[in-house]
């Protein structure tokens, strides 16, 4: 019996047209014997702006929904990852080679990983590619991410749009931050609050610089809005930190 890995994409109209570079970096994975890989592909609105460009193949599932926002996309999306893991891919990103091979093999290596991110590099309009300093490949004790973040300005040290994830754990913790943003890194913290994680050295993912990202617009960095999201992903870490509740895998 083949074993399934859930690909869940968040996209709304802007960014589709980057679906087909995903999708090409997508077939491209090797997967270790045994396994497939599934994506879904769930759209934050119900327009007609997305479907032309998901691609068609059997290993991909697309759906509507309303809108509201990429955690609730990516969240809702779990209904159909039907795989024991999900790894997160952006539209507007790509994955590069062995990178679902690299996650499958810590999360299958049974030393209680709970969770894999990879090192990421920025890939900009001209094509090139830069990148930021970097953790050692290895594990990622639990609280270490939190440390990190409260001492950078609120910067992870690993990337959230990397992530694949034990799905019954991400499910434990109900999926994505109901956040107007950063509702990856609230899940990040999350999930290191009750369970170590592991980074790879190797770059994993070429993400996107555009300027319709959501993360390039003024209300991202609006001071308010980014206190309030920053105080609410902090007390939830630290309240599940507290429950001395740790995923066992």
């Amino acid at each position: 019996m083949r074993r399934r890995l859930s690909i869940v994409t968040a996209v709304h109209g802007p960014s589709a047209r980057f679906l087909p570079e995903a999708y090409t970096s997508l077939c491209a994975q090797e997967l270790p014997a045994g396994w497939e890989w599934h994506w879904v592909v769930q759209e934050d609105g119900t327009g007609d702006a997305v479907a032309p460009y998901v691609p068609d193949d059997d290993r991909v599932t697309f759906r509507q929904g309303r809108p509201g926002g990429p955690g609730v996309a990516r969240t809702i999306a779990l209904a159909h990852a039907d795989g024991p893991y999900v790894k997160v891919l952006d539209a507007d990103d790509r994955l590069t080679p062995g990178a679902l091979a690299r996650d499958l093999a810590v999360l299958e290596s049974g030393h209680g990983i709970g969770w894999t991110t990879s090192r990421a590099l920025d890939l900009l309009p001209d094509g090139s590619t830069t990148g930021f300093p970097d953790p050692d490949e290895g594990p990622v004790e639990r609280g270490a991410v939190l440390a990190f973040w409260r001492a950078n300005d609120f910067r992870a040290q690993v990337h959230p749009a990397t992530l694949c994830v034990r799905r019954d754990l991400l499910l434990a913790l109900g999926g994505w931050m109901a956040l107007p943003a950063s509702e990856d890194t609230g899940l990040l913290l999350a999930l290191n609050a009750v369970s170590r994680g592991w980074f790879s050295a190797e770059a994993g993912l070429l993400y996107r610089k555009w300027t319709g990202q959501a993360t390039g617009q003024a209300a991202h960095v609006d001071p308010a809005e980014r206190a309030a999201r920053t105080a609410v992903a902090e007390a939830r870490a630290r309240m599940l930190a507290a429950t001395d509740w740790t995923y066992a895998g």
